[in-house]
């Protein structure tokens, strides 16, 4: 379904504003350039953040990124604020892939430096991190105790098992752990699914990609990040696999029974909600609190095993391989914040549904490496273009609770990818834009070609002129591990 209303109007550079769909109602903002707007317009996006503006207790205004496109309730590329005593919070505001999210490894090495040997690296990745639908047994698959604790203590849990250090943990968005957390809150189904599965990149958009360092485009920063050009880094894009899908289905089920009690009128049914101080609503809190803990935990697991890939290819020691980790942000999630409101701090459920945090300079919650230059935002594009290091601006704060874009954005439905890749060979056509690409299924690759994605320089484009973000490095993609 087609945006049909009043045409938006630009109130500022590459921010968009939609009328209130009636008397009273929230606005919706979103953020692009003129270019990018008619496609925006052409897809359903735009409807669902129309009705994330009729729930209760909204704060400020319905917002959507640069990437935004359909999602499940919210539109991916949503951005709610909601009044923790008189708002609610929503499983389609999070998404299915809870804390779904992206981490920037750093390394030593000149990626020219490797020649050949990037696709035995990526072979070798390949054969130690299990990748696709339903892939797991990276690491033994742990009994319910331990699964409690990977619950409640997040990446600090893996680092304690000898994936990784202790340092990851403070280039990590919220030292890798959600307080609140409760494993008690995750059903028997969930932990089920997610006992084999830690360590694990799973299918889809998910990916663990080598890149080189093309452009440093603010040194500044990226000295701090520890970003040089010609670089060899390292950007894996996983979450919490079956158990966070898990955990958002159960939750579905519970609110749809529960909100006729709250006498919450839901424009979608996708669009479930409760009160967030409600039973049900402080359940799911803790409960996605606990998969967004697997979820780091997961991700921090990943790091140590393509670490241990690295050495075992290349044969070179830890001090050599400079293997450290630069950033982990999630894209899926929802946070209690404070923030600025009408002249004073309020405490609010931030729902971020593929939207990344990107805090400014100086917020008392980025650790010491990069709080004077600002917290390190992580823009993957498609696996044969450009992704993206940026840096969060004071301006995001006031018009975006913090928030930017968490990638390029699906412009093609996976459907529409099938179609469009048939009688195509995808692996010839990513070797001759140089980059070696290891996947188990030929369908994922179908459906994850560059074409189906919007162009990510044009969405980083859109958060520098809305004032959202500033680039601070642009990588290439050299080799693609997917499922």
């Amino acid at each position: 379904m087609a945006w049909n209303g009043p045409p938006p109007r630009e109130v500022a550079p590459a921010t968009w504003e939609l009328e209130p769909a009636r008397p009273g109602a929230a606005p919706v903002r979103f953020f692009a350039t003129r270019r990018m707007v008619p496609e925006i317009l052409r897809d359903d996006a735009l409807v669902q953040a129309v009705r994330v503006a009729s729930l209760p207790g909204l704060v400020g205004a319905s917002l959507a990124m640069p990437d935004v496109h359909q999602g499940y309730g919210f539109p991916i590329g949503g951005v709610a604020a909601f009044d923790l005593d008189e708002g609610v919070v929503s499983p389609g505001g999070v998404g299915y892939d809870i804390n779904c999210g992206v981490r920037l490894v750093q390394t030593s090495l000149e990626a020219a430096s490797l020649g050949d040997r990037i696709k035995a690296l990526v072979e070798a990745i390949g054969r130690t991190v299990p990748a696709g639908l339903g892939s797991s047994d990276a690491i033994r698959t742990l009994d319910r105790r331990t699964l409690d604790r990977v619950l409640a203590e997040g990446a600090a849990w893996a680092v304690a098992a000898g994936f990784g250090k202790a340092e990851d943990l403070e280039h990590t968005e919220s030292g890798g752990r959600l307080e609140g957390a409760d494993p008690a809150a995750v059903s028997d189904r969930a932990k089920t699914r997610g006992a084999p599965q830690v360590g694990t990149v799973g299918s889809g958009n998910h990916f663990i990609e080598l890149q080189r360092v093309e452009r440093i485009l603010a040194p500044e920063i990226a000295g701090p990040y520890g970003l040089f050009e010609g670089q060899l880094v390292i950007m894996l894009h996983s979450g919490s696999r079956g158990l966070g899908y898990q955990v958002c289905d159960d939750a579905l089920r519970t609110m749809h029974r529960a909100a006729g009690r709250y006498g919450i009128r839901l424009p979608d049914p996708q669009l479930v909600a409760v009160p967030v101080r409600s039973p049900e609503g402080e359940r799911y809190l803790a409960a996605m609190a606990a998969a967004a803990n697997y979820a780091w935990a997961n991700r921090q697991t990943m790091m140590a095993l393509v670490e241990r890939a690295f050495r075992k290819t290349l044969g070179l020691g830890r001090r050599a391989l400079g293997f450290g980790l630069v950033w982990d942000v999630a894209h899926n999630i929802a946070k209690i914040e404070t923030h600025r409101v009408a002249g004073r701090d309020r405490r609010l459920l931030v729902h971020r549904k593929g939207a990344t945090r990107a805090f400014p300079a100086g917020h008392p919650e980025l650790p010491a490496f990069c709080r004077e230059v600002g917290q390190p935002v992580l823009v993957p594009g498609d696996m044969g273009r450009a992704s993206f290091v940026l840096v969060g601006l004071e301006g995001g704060m006031a018009q975006a609770w913090g928030s930017s874009a968490h990638g390029a954005g699906r412009r093609l439905s996976r459907k529409k990818a099938l179609q469009a890749a048939r009688g195509r060979d995808l692996f010839a056509e990513m070797a001759e834009r140089g980059v070696r690409l290891h996947a188990r299924s030929k369908r994922t690759v179908a459906e994850e070609m560059p074409e189906a994605y919007k162009d990510v320089s044009e969405v980083v484009e859109a958060l520098e002129r809305a004032g959202l973000a500033r680039a601070v490095a642009r990588l290439r993609p050299l080799g693609v591990v997917k499922g």
